[in-house]
């Protein structure tokens, strides 16, 4: 039996009202489907609607019209609530701001998402220790955000993704805040734990981030135009 893709979107409309009779189109039938263990990019120049699609994908908006399955589960079936709790066990969120909490260390600001699920301390702090760890900060765990750089702080913000074993890392502009070469570390972070198994959906406007995923979906002007093929999956195609 062939395996459900982990994200599937059937002709999703998002319809914004402003004001009558004013509306505002940000999708317009946007149909498409991830696999699990994909490394997918979603590219667009601002107001293409790429935002806007990464929030259904996410569960923190809703389609005005068409269909979206997370995980095998159709989103139109559940309230807030049920759309928070398919988020906390679904999808790991990596934004371009960090949106670390400053007062804390690295190792609080990855615990976080465990307070919510009611995990106790004890096995908080012991998870978080292992995703510190598999970004390669285990011993930066006690540094505030402060005392890190920018690069550093992103993968603190990527384990704190992970902490919840989520089988999707949902990232927004993930390299917009760094240099180039921190970018590039980054990326191959992303790379790498595509190869542990993680379905990595990466919302960006350079070709150049965009081009270290398999696939590469570009949008304007709120629909899904055509599919590109990214330079891993070009170089595999040239090795065979």
């Amino acid at each position: 039996m062939t395996a459900l893709p982990v994200v599937r979107i059937e002709a999703v409309n998002k319809v914004y009202h402003a004001g009558t009779p004013s509306e505002v189109k940000a999708l317009r039938d946007v149909s498409l489907a991830i696999d699990a263990g994909e490394f997918v990019a979603i590219m667009g120049p601002s107001g293409s609607g790429k935002t806007t699609l990464m929030n259904i994908i996410g569960c923190l908006d809703t389609p005005s019209a068409g269909s979206y399955w997370c995980g095998g589960v159709d989103v139109a079936t559940l309230d807030a609530a049920g759309r928070a709790a398919l988020r906390l066990r679904q999808i790991g969120f990596v934004f371009q701001g960090f949106h670390l909490l400053p007062r804390q260390n690295a190792l609080d600001n990855v615990t976080l998402p465990l307070i919510y699920a009611g995990v106790p301390r004890a096995q908080r702090l012991e998870r978080a220790r292992a995703a510190l760890d598999q970004v390669g900060l285990a011993d930066r765990a006690l540094h505030r955000p402060s005392e890190l750089s920018g690069g550093q702080q992103q993968r603190v913000a990527i384990a704190r993704a992970l902490i919840n074993a989520p089988p999707i890392v949902l990232a927004d502009e993930p390299t917009g805040a760094l240099d180039s070469r921190t970018g590039e570390e980054i990326l191959a972070l992303f790379t790498a734990l595509q190869a542990q198994g993680h379905t990595i959906i990466l919302i960006t406007h350079d070709p150049e981030v965009a081009h270290h995923a398999d696939r590469i979906y570009v949008m304007r002007d709120g629909e899904l135009h055509e599919e590109l093929v990214g330079s891993k999956a070009q170089a595999r195609k040239e090795r065979t």
